[in-house]
């Protein structure tokens, strides 16, 4: 009677292990595990940008940022552009996940595409006429990463966005920030990640509304020579971005600023002790 049971059990149970088998030789629990996995939400940022500065000045709004993107804590890419214009009108940057503000930058320039296409002339000036303005694109997102926060999906992104609000003669510069869960202000200097630490106090000292363009200029690299010295995802090779009336909105190739090592907190030992490199 065992004898005639046995070759049935082994039956039974190599029916069993082929029908628990798909395609492939993997398993169906495998198969349910790999659905599950394409559906995860994005926890934390992995190849990540620093700080980004604004600034208003008489005639126009100036951005900088630096060109690094850091993965976790190896600085891997250095010629990563976070400064990207919108339209004739409007200049963003980006700090945090570099794949999110890529996603951002094909939405925005998809939407600047539709209004061209889709405006009543074909005329290069008509058509500039009818862009959105700064603040306009400011506006729609805010709506974009409050919807995906809500998502539990969000944009890892601060936003700096710069450029003019209004039309023709009325027109006026505009800058605002966005942060990845909808949050977001206007102010004449704007400073994201750990230039809000740092560079925001050297701003608020040095900062007059009726800046010159070079003045501008020569104040945000300061503090982005001070991000290079304090922030370890900082590098000093950075662009400058502008954005006037007259020009419309022009953006540096990457330069790097000078930096200065002699001082005494660079040089002197740390903790007072010679040669063992200990803070």
């Amino acid at each position: 009677k065992d004898n005639i049971w046995k070759p049935r059990y082994a039956i039974a149970l190599l029916l069993t292990m082929s029908l628990s088998l798909s395609s492939g030789g993997s398993s169906t629990r495998a198969s349910s595990s790999s659905l599950t996995a394409a559906t995860e939400r994005t926890r934390r940022p992995i190849v990540t940008g620093t700080s980004v500065l604004g600034i208003q000045y008489a005639g126009g709004v100036m951005l900088a940022a630096d060109t690094l993107c850091s993965y976790g804590s190896m600085a891997k890419y250095k010629d990563a552009r976070r400064l990207i214009s919108v339209n004739s009108k409007t200049l963003i940057g980006g700090g945090g996940e570099y794949s999110d503000f890529q996603a951002i930058r094909d939405l925005l320039k998809r939407n600047a595409l539709e209004d061209k296409c889709t405006a009543d002339s074909l005329y290069e000036d008509d058509t500039n006429a009818s862009e959105e303005c700064a603040k306009e694109v400011w506006n729609y997102l805010r709506a974009v990463m409050y919807n995906r926060r809500n998502k539990m999906n969000p944009l890892w992104n601060d936003l700096v966005v710069a450029g003019f609000t209004g039309s023709g003669d009325d027109s006026v510069p505009f800058l605002g920030y966005v942060d990845k869960i909808g949050t977001t202000y206007e102010d004449n200097f704007i400073a994201t990640g750990f230039g809000s630490y740092l560079a925001i106090p050297i701003l608020r000292e040095k900062y007059r509304a009726d800046l010159e363009e070079g003045e501008a200029r020569a104040l945000l690299e300061d503090c982005m020579r001070v991000l290079f010295y304090r922030d370890c995802r900082a590098l000093n090779r950075i662009q400058i971005a502008k954005v006037t009336k007259e020009d419309g909105v022009l953006i540096s190739d990457p330069y790097e600023i000078e930096t200065d090592w002699k001082s005494a907190s660079f040089v002197e030992p740390k903790g007072q002790l010679d040669g063992d490199g200990g803070w």
